[in-house]
């Protein structure tokens, strides 16, 4: 009896807190739905539900790009009316564009080059003349010599070392690197870096100094560097190599004293010619003036 009774009690209070649990939910409905209606009634006054309606009908319409788009997408292509062209055109080929830039783009190329490779050495005060045996005094190289590596360090600098470097005659760089030695003067004159050997006088720094009889170019009467020349009455030739190499030419020497042989040369076959030309003019009119005479006399 006594559990029946404690079961009922649990039961009443069990059911009695559900009711007041359900009474006040029922109060916070109450009030949410009386905060909705004030909301609703300020959004009113202020005019906001009638620019939101407005604001719901312009998103629903489709924008004017958009049927504009579907429009052309719509359409069916037309067909491809054929190409007008005059009955004079119609017997030739038409015009290759594509070619015709092409040559000219070929064109402008070669003229530009021809205009890079123009070489231009001021005069001196005396005339710059070679002969054979200066030509046979050009040297060689069995192997190529890489520029811009010996003398220059990890980030392409050159090495410069006041007190253990050497003096480069051409260049006249104290640097660190591999340096001639001339077996004839034994002066500092026939001292040449190996990029300077290479690309004034096209010989190879490692070659000149395995051969026990190298000669530095001031002994051969060959140099070019702007002392000597200066001292030839002749001006300075400035930085020519790659011109040089685009006229097919192996270093600087080799370019000035085939060039300027040659032009001499032919100059001077040019002045041979007059001379003989004058004297065979000279040896005519005496003859005619003898003869002249002569008739005179008879």
């Amino acid at each position: 009896m006594v559990g029946t009774r404690r079961k009922r009690q649990e039961e009443e209070e069990e059911e009695e807190e559900e009711e007041e649990e359900e009474e006040e939910e029922g109060d916070y409905e109450q009030i949410r739905e009386k905060r909705i209606r004030e909301n609703k009634e300020r959004m009113n006054k202020l005019g906001l539900l009638a620019l939101s309606r407005d604001l719901n009908l312009r998103s629903q319409k489709p924008s004017l790009a958009l049927e504009n788009k579907t429009k052309l997408i719509s359409q069916p292509k037309q067909p491809h009316s054929p190409e007008r062209r005059s009955s004079r055109l119609s017997t030739l080929e038409p015009v290759k564009y594509s070619e015709f830039f092409a040559q000219r783009g070929k064109r402008e190329s070669s003229s530009k080059e021809k205009k890079e490779v123009e070489i231009d050495i001021p005069e001196g005060t005396k005339p710059e003349v070679y002969t054979e045996e200066h030509e046979k005094l050009l040297g060689d190289s069995e192997s190529d010599w890489e520029l811009y590596v010996d003398g220059y360090d990890e980030d392409g600098d050159r090495l410069y070392d006041p007190i253990k470097g050497e003096t480069c005659h051409q260049c006249r760089q104290k640097t660190l690197c591999q340096h001639t030695s001339c077996i004839k003067c034994e002066l500092p004159q026939g001292q040449l870096c190996g990029d300077c050997l290479y690309t004034r006088y096209g010989e190879n720094v490692m070659e000149a100094n395995v051969n026990p009889k190298w000669t530095c170019l001031a002994c051969r009467g060959i140099c070019n560097c702007s002392r000597c020349r200066k001292a030839k009455g002749w001006m300075p030739t400035g930085n020519i190599y790659r011109k040089v190499l685009k006229k097919g030419f192996k270093s600087v020497a080799h370019y000035l004293i085939q060039t300027y042989r040659s032009e001499k040369s032919s100059e001077g076959s040019d002045a041979e010619n007059m001379v003989d030309k004058e004297s065979e003019a000279s040896a005519d009119t005496t003859v005619n003036r003898r003869r002249s005479k002569r008739a005179l006399r008879s």
